[in-house]
């Protein structure tokens, strides 16, 4: 099944004041008498028509694998929310066999399977293919590691323009290096998780962020750090159905991830940030990295509140000072983790290095021992509801 992107009208809302249709560059807008409408085929999704509108009616977006026909959007008296088009649906495809092997070598450590968060949203999934990927444009490119740094980490931003590419936040893409290896073979898709929340790094805007690290010789990182503003990427994608953040507001979130795990957690917190700033639910972050100037988002992580978000940094290799690394964090916070811990609405998230999976699991089961918790059992409980993921590489 492969969405489309439509714009539309709400009719309910619209006043007829014709500021959209004097405002399109395109003349994408036209009306009868009963509504104004928006044709699919000359649409750019460029918005100067949304800002001169006096009451927001021009400002929806559908995803539908058909689009809707002009003589449709005459005919309505309201948006076909819930509908995804006027034709059929098809199933959506399997991923492919070599993401599918990338997802389960992520997870495989804690065992089979989790389900994802209970009241997560739907994710949509496997729209795109590496033989039918959608194309991207690089519409931003950004160190965000500190000068000298050893570790460089990239923010890149990609434009996916009139193309639909819905996602939640803790779902990846797959990227394919063009080219072929030494055996002239196509390379393997590279998957990176998405550091924006669902409405992209600008709402609206169809767009969406990767956290991408540099490996000497790697194929993947270097192409994707390597890439230029305008440059175009084919994308597949969105993968993921289980490492999905909860929607529930009381649902508490405990983030531990190490250097480009971080990623989903950026999405999770602008998410929460952006839409339940208020949540009474619990965001904290327990993060590692070797120096303050090799941790991304260091800047932006700092400015945030903390009403919002617990901020826990760990450090390995700062001169004078002891080593640290999260599950030290994690112990110093032993009371506050233990009472989130007893909270059927607490939710484990890991992601980043394989090594730090089995030191977190042990600084959980020291807390719980210290705590009267037994984790040996509420691990398994968690996993089985949804509520304990890992992602490690």
């Amino acid at each position: 099944m492969e969405l489309k992107r439509q714009h539309l009208i709400d009719p309910v809302v619209c006043i007829r004041c014709n500021t959209c249709e004097e405002a399109c560059p395109v003349d994408a807008i036209t009306h009868d008498g009963t509504n104004y409408v928006v044709s699919f085929d000359k649409c750019t999704g460029c918005r100067t028509c949304v800002s001169p509108c006096p009451t927001g009616a021009i400002d929806n977006w559908l995803l539908v694998d058909q689009p809707w026909s002009i003589d449709d959007q005459f005919g309505w008296d309201e948006l076909p929310l819930g509908q995804t088009g006027p034709g059929p649906a098809e199933p959506a495809p399997l991923p492919p066999g070599e993401v599918s092997d990338l997802l389960a070598a992520a997870t495989s450590t804690t065992g089979p399977s989790v389900p994802p968060p209970a009241s997560a949203s739907k994710p949509y999934f496997n729209l795109y293919s590496r033989d039918k990927p959608v194309t991207a444009r690089v519409a931003g490119n950004m160190r965000i590691t500190g000068e000298g740094a050893e570790s460089d980490i990239h923010h890149v931003v990609l434009d996916f323009s009139h193309n639909a590419f819905p996602f939640l936040e803790g779902q990846s893409i797959g990227i394919v290096p063009p080219g072929v290896d030494a055996k002239g073979r196509a390379h393997n898709i590279r998957l990176y998780s998405i550091a924006s929340p669902r409405e992209g790094e600008r709402s609206g805007c169809n767009n969406l962020a990767l956290t991408v690290k540099r490996v000497a010789g790697g194929v993947g990182s270097n192409y994707v750090c390597d890439l230029k503003k305008g440059d175009e990427v084919s994308v597949a994608g969105p993968f993921g159905q289980a490492f999905l953040m909860p929607d529930d507001p009381h649902a508490n979130i405990i983030m531990i991830c190490t250097g480009t795990g971080s990623a989903p957690f950026r999405a999770f917190t602008e998410r929460r940030r952006r839409n339940a700033a208020d949540a009474p639910g619990k965001l904290m972050l327990f993060f590692g990295a070797r120096t303050p100037e090799e941790l991304p988002y260091f800047g932006p992580l700092m400015k945030l509140p903390k009403s919002l978000i617990d901020v826990n940094l760990a450090f390995s290799r700062v001169a004078d000072q002891p080593k640290q690394y999260v599950q030290d964090k994690l112990r110093e916070r032993a009371d506050d983790l233990a009472a989130l811990l007893a909270s059927p609405q607490t939710h484990i998230f890991i992601c980043g290095l394989k090594g730090m999976e089995q030191g977190s699991d042990e600084a959980f089961a020291d807390i719980c021992r210290l705590h009267g918790l037994d984790w040996a059992g509420l691990r398994p409980k968690m996993r089985e509801e949804g509520r304990y993921h890992v992602e490690t590489y």
